[in-house]
């Protein structure tokens, strides 16, 4: 017959390889988000006021990092906000692994290239704001994917093609802009579909066909 000693010393070695499992998932969470947001650095070609160059650097915590904010509950990047920077580069595909992302703002810099498919793994995402950049291609139907939405800006670039019919799928969606880039074709009908929409702007685009809203 196994004593209570017995008993509550295994259950204290229970706790502790609990505590020590949970701890190294915190750290590997941690480790990932600045990994991410490292590799999104290396991309940047132009830092003209020396905003992550001089501050994103290991010797800190990711959550002290300029533009960056920490969720408190789970200790993760809960928003990246680098708007009115400056910046130039392209976005780096890792930016797909901040999973706990809610805010994107990278509005108003010299980001180019095309949008990474990665980003639309980002499902907490409910800002997604990148206009006044240089991005081009096309908007990709994973943009679909991101069901929690609430605010699209990808106005005022050079972002061309047909909107993709996946945008229906944004049903949490209030407000769109797309204008001022060089999109074509006809407006997908799914649009009548995102019943929160608020507020819509496709001006100064191609876009051909009837109206249907």
């Amino acid at each position: 017959m196994v004593d209570l000693s017995s008993h509550l010393f295994l259950l204290s070695l229970s706790l502790h390889c609990c505590f020590i499992a949970c701890l190294a998932a915190n750290t590997k969470n941690i480790t990932t988000d600045q990994s991410a947001l490292l590799a999104f650095k290396s991309l940047i070609t132009s830092d003209p006021y020396d905003v992550l160059a001089n501050n994103w650097s290991t010797s800190s915590s990711v959550c002290n990092w300029v533009g960056v904010t920490c969720d408190e509950r789970h200790g993760r990047v809960h928003s990246l906000i680098l708007l009115n920077m400056c910046l130039r580069g392209t976005v780096s595909p890792n930016l797909g692994n901040l999973s706990f992302l809610v805010i994107l703002d990278l509005k108003n810099n010299s980001f180019g290239g095309q949008l990474p498919t990665e980003l639309f793994r980002l499902r907490r995402l409910k800002i997604l704001h990148i206009s006044y950049n240089e991005f081009e291609g096309g908007i990709p139907a994973a943009l679909g994917d991101l069901s929690q939405l609430e605010y699209l800006y990808l106005g005022v670039n050079n972002f061309s093609g047909f909107i993709s019919q996946s945008i229906g799928n944004l049903h949490q969606l209030k407000e769109l802009g797309i204008g001022r880039n060089k999109m074509s074709g006809p407006i997908p009908q799914t649009i009548l579909n995102m019943s929160s929409l608020e507020h819509i702007n496709l001006a100064v685009n191609y876009f051909s066909g009837t109206r249907t809203f």
